[in-house]
């Protein structure tokens, strides 16, 4: 987008290997690019979503393969979902994820969960949850709510744990929020992964840091999202409401990440509600990192993932 800030250099603290695969991105080219105009016309946005899931259905096999992993599709409570497993694992534990994308494309819903599949044991259920601008807020966290209510019936809230990325992250905090409402259990852990608790401010970050593949849709991706919905909503943006009670939650993100700033706001608001909050920050790396990259920040992050994960959910 014209008028856009550009990437600084990269810092020589970060590896070698981020270095290689974050400067193509940043000189654009290497990814599907995705607007909010491509993606409110429908014609163009099944070509983007096509496009997107095309782009990582290389690490997807990669990943599968070296986490020994499989992956199949059902539904659960009426609501499209990955199951994500390793191979001979019988945890009964779960996770439930929600994938990234700005709430208009699913830009991880296996490259997030194979991982922590692989790395933990636990079955991962990764919700295909319905997105806008087709179908605005709260239907993606009603499809949430849907498979959490499911896995409930199934098992103890102490071995079910939430996680998002980026969009995922988002609806993970309005997961919680809803599941307060609604006087339900909370699950035993949350991880909220380069995310954000308040859609009616843009933070500093938010502002001033340069996006890469395609041009910066916040704001506009928002509106599609929340359509009617005041942002100051407290199930919308859960940072008005009252944060206390909510699972332990690991909160991630890196210094080139937009949503640095939210999810730093974020893990200030439930440390001051009393919640159990963790706040690790990568140097140098780009937003959501983990769910494209391949280096040692990589696995590093991916690594601390699944021991919180596995450290909090009760077999």
């Amino acid at each position: 987008m014209a008028g856009s800030p550009v990437q600084p250099p990269f810092a020589p603290t970060i590896s070698a290997e981020a270095r290689a695969v974050m400067e193509p991105l940043v000189k654009g080219g290497s990814a599907p690019e995705v607007t909010v105009t491509l993606l409110r016309s429908a014609i163009t946005r099944a070509a983007v979503r096509a496009a997107a899931a095309n782009h990582l259905k290389p690490m997807n096999k990669s990943r599968a393969k070296r986490f020994d992993v499989e992956v199949s599709k059902a539904a659960v409570a009426g609501v499209p979902v990955k199951f994500v497993r390793r191979r001979g694992s019988d945890d009964p534990r779960l996770l439930i994820n929600f994938h990234g994308g700005g709430f208009m494309v699913d830009s991880g819903s296996e490259t997030e969960t194979i991982p922590i599949a692989g790395l933990t044991g636990i079955p991962v259920t990764t919700v295909m949850y319905r997105m806008a601008p087709e179908h605005p807020f709260p239907a993606a966290v009603d499809d949430a709510l849907a498979v959490y209510r499911d896995a409930l019936s199934q098992r103890s809230p102490t071995s079910i744990g939430i996680y998002g990325t980026s969009a995922g992250a988002v609806l993970t905090g309005q997961l919680l929020a809803r599941i307060k409402a609604e006087g339900l259990p909370m699950p035993a852990a949350a991880g909220v992964f380069s995310g954000s608790a308040d859609l009616a401010l843009v933070s500093d970050c938010e502002a001033f840091l340069p996006s890469i593949m395609g041009t910066r849709t916040g704001p506009e991706v928002l509106a599609d999202y929340c359509a009617g919905t005041e942002r100051t909503d407290p199930l919308l943006s859960p940072l008005y409401g009252d944060l206390s009670g909510l699972p332990p939650t690991l909160l991630m993100t890196s210094t080139r990440d937009q949503l640095l700033s939210q999810t730093v706001r974020f893990h200030l608001a439930l440390r001051k509600a009393g919640v159990d909050a963790d706040l690790m920050v990568y140097e140098g790396m780009l937003h959501a990192f983990w769910a494209y990259m391949e280096c040692p920040e990589t696995e590093d992050a991916l690594a601390a993932q699944a021991a919180f994960f596995d450290r909090h959910l009760v077999r």
